[in-house]
């Protein structure tokens, strides 16, 4: 039986939420039949950024934070709906991803005899009643706290669907995600799928780029691509522990942030802002290449989506750092780069209703695979 799915993606960019209509058949097969982009204005993704780290009223702030993202994806939905010519009782379910803005698994409330070992919590603002009230149409959201319960990382959610998309029986995959934070999947033929987050994506470039030329990013990289990188703090930054740790691993702005940055940049004041901008782009391309080399290094192609893929300097970055790779965008592959993650959360979403589990121990480290998402009725 074929059903529609709407997948509603905001990551930690911050630039805003992404959305695509998939018809999926009975083996989970995907084919995006419309795609939508809604910007976050200033003041909300200011919001958004704020509320990554504590402050007054932050349980009211999120709250309305959360009603906001719903009103917005709503949004998106009746563009989707409207591109395909279709009505809300068309659409089996909505996967609405909701904005991560803290991500801390495996933290903080286990006790000292690992009897209780800890859970932690990932939180993704988003008001689902109000978006199936606004839209007519079943919601799936809550995707990463059910990994979360059975000990894993609760992310990153994609390798399951990347490999159901980009997989090929005869030889080895990655495939990188670059949005505000960097992932990778591995996928080799008769193995077990393998994924986990390298670092830093576009986030620190982003921030960067806003504040010291007002534009929200690097336009291809080309002010990057202009500047020098400088040696030593490209080496400070490369030296953080958390590239150094063995997979499962997630991380978000918990950790890379501008306060992070700024620390660093304290031992390095007279490196100019466009060689900053320089060197975080190839902080970005060298913590995703050298994963690239210890873990799939027999790999025929990189397939890279994200806002990243479109970020010229930065993919040459890749290709010059993994030679022996095919450095390609996922657009080559069949799906353009800015509809890969909305697309997953449809896939999962589908999933969901279908009660199939959709989480992968290889990748999050949990104690078996579970039916992700909590479903909020039209």
């Amino acid at each position: 039986m074929t059903e529609h799915f709407i997948g509603l993606m905001s990551g930690t960019s911050l630039d805003g939420a992404d959305g695509v209509l998939a018809r999926m058949d009975a083996r989970g097969q995907l084919q995006v039949l419309a795609h939508a982009f809604l910007a976050f204005d200033a003041p909300f993704k200011a919001e958004l950024m704020a509320l990554n780290q504590s402050g007054p009223d932050e349980l009211h702030r999120s709250a309305l934070v959360g009603n906001q993202i719903a009103r917005h994806y709503a949004t998106v939905v009746h563009t989707l709906l409207q591109q395909a010519g279709l009505r809300s009782p068309s659409i089996t379910a909505i996967g609405a991803h909701g904005q991560t803005v803290r991500h801390r698994p495996l933290e903080f409330d286990g006790d000292a005899t690992r009897q209780q070992p800890a859970v932690g919590y990932t939180i993704q603002l988003i008001n689902p009643s109000l978006l199936s009230e606004l839209t007519g149409i079943d919601v799936v959201a809550d995707f990463r706290s059910r990994d979360l319960a059975a000990g894993g990382q609760g992310a990153p959610l994609v390798p399951a669907f990347h490999h159901g998309v980009f997989a090929q029986a005869d030889a080895c995959v990655a495939v990188l995600n670059i949005g505000g934070i960097s992932n990778l999947s591995v996928l080799k033929p008769g193995r077990l799928v393998t994924g986990w987050d390298c670092g830093p994506g576009n986030a620190l470039m982003d921030h960067w780029c806003a504040t010291h030329t007002g534009q929200p990013f690097d336009q291809d990289g080309k002010w990057a691509a202009a500047g020098h990188v400088n040696a030593p703090l490209l080496t400070a930054l490369l030296a953080d522990p958390f590239l150094q740790r063995t997979p499962p691993k997630s991380t978000g702005r918990d950790l890379f942030n501008p306060a992070w940055l700024a620390q660093h940049l304290q031992n390095h004041a007279n490196i100019t802002a466009i060689d900053v901008q320089a060197t975080l782009t190839e902080y970005t391309a060298l913590a995703c290449a050298n994963d690239v080399k210890r873990h799939a290094n027999e790999a025929a192609s990189l397939v890279v989506c994200g806002g990243g893929a479109l970020n010229g300097h930065l993919m040459r970055r890749l290709a010059h750092h993994l030679p022996t790779l095919q450095v390609i965008s996922s657009e080559a592959r069949g799906l353009p780069p800015l509809q890969v993650e909305a697309a997953a959360f449809a896939w999962l979403a589908c999933k969901a209703m279908r009660r199939e589990t959709a989480s992968l121990p290889s990748v999050t480290g949990a104690r078996g695979a579970r039916v992700l998402g909590a479903i909020y009725p039209r």
